[in-house]
C-alpha cells in the first residue's frame, strides 16, 4: 500500500503549476512549524505551536501564528482541547497597506478522534473558533468550523507518510472559507521527536497558495522530570 502514496504526494507537487497559473499566485511560499504536546499528567497535557508563514520560501514575510491549550486525555484515541492563538497576518504580498495588516486572538475548543485500520493511522480533527479580528480601519468578530482528517502510514520504524485534508467552514457569509490538502514525508528522529517536509495546497474560493513546509513535532514528558 505504500506504494499508492508515492504517487500521490507526486501528483501534489506537479499539480501546482497549472493552479498557480490560472489564479495568478505564482510565487512558492513556505511555512516554518513547530508543535508539541507536552505531557503534564496522566490525563492533562499542554499543547505548545509556533509558525511563520512566508509568500516565497525564505523571505515576505506573511503571517505569525503562536497558539497554546490545555488538552484532557479522555482515553489513548480521545482527545479533547480549550486554548488560544495569536495571529499576526500582513494581508498582501508587496507593497503592504496598513489596513491590510491584522492581528487576530482567538479562543477555540478542539475534539481529536484516533483509530487504527491495519498500518493507518486516522484521526479525525473536529475545531470550532471565535476570532476576535484587529485591523486599522475595523475592529470585529468572526466564528468558524473547521473538520480534518488526518491519515499516517509507517513506511519502517523510521520513515512515514502523512497525508490530510481540511476544511473551512465560516458561520457567517461567506460559508465556505478555505479547503488545506497536505501530503508529507516524515522521520522519526526519537519517539517523541519528529520531522516532516511536504507539501500544501491552500485553496480559497478564487485564489490557490502553493506552500512547502517544514514541521518539527517535539513532545516533552514532564511526568518523568518530575519523578
Amino acid at each position: 500500500m505504500k506504494y499508492l502514496f508515492f504517487p500521490f504526494i507526486l501528483f501534489l507537487f506537479l499539480n501546482t503549476n497549472t493552479s498557480a497559473q490560472e489564479t495568478g499566485e505564482d510565487e512558492w511560499g513556505a511555512w516554518y512549524m513547530y508543535f508539541g504536546t507536552n505531557q503534564v499528567s496522566d490525563k492533562l497535557s499542554i499543547h505548545t505551536e509556533a509558525q511563520f508563514r512566508f509568500y516565497e520560501v525564505t523571505s515576505t514575510f506573511n503571517q505569525l501564528l503562536l497558539r497554546t491549550g490545555l488538552n484532557y486525555h479522555i482515553s489513548d484515541n480521545a482527545i479533547a482541547t480549550l486554548g488560544y492563538g495569536y495571529i499576526n497576518t500582513d494581508g498582501t504580498f508587496e507593497d503592504t497597506p496598513e489596513e491590510e495588516n491584522s492581528n487576530e486572538h482567538r479562543i477555540f475548543q478542539q475534539f481529536i478522534l484516533k483509530n487504527v485500520v491495519g498500518k493507518f493511522k486516522f484521526e479525525h480533527r473536529y475545531r470550532l473558533e471565535q476570532r476576535f479580528i484587529n485591523t486599522r480601519l475595523d475592529d470585529f468578530t468572526e466564528h468558524r468550523a473547521r473538520y480534518r482528517l488526518q491519515v499516517t502510514y509507517p513506511i519502517n520504524e523510521k520513515w512515514f507518510l502523512n497525508v490530510y485534508d481540511e476544511v473551512f467552514i465560516n458561520l457567517q457569509e461567506p460559508i465556505f472559507g478555505q479547503n488545506r490538502l497536505y501530503g508529507a514525508v516524515g522521520y522519526n528522529v526519537q519517539n517523541n521527536f519528529n520531522v516532516q517536509f511536504g507539501y500544501l495546497k491552500n485553496h480559497f474560493t478564487g485564489i490557490n497558495f502553493d506552500r512547502l513546509q517544514l514541521g518539527v513535532f517535539y513532545n516533552i514528558d514532564f511526568r518523568k522530570s518530575n519523578k
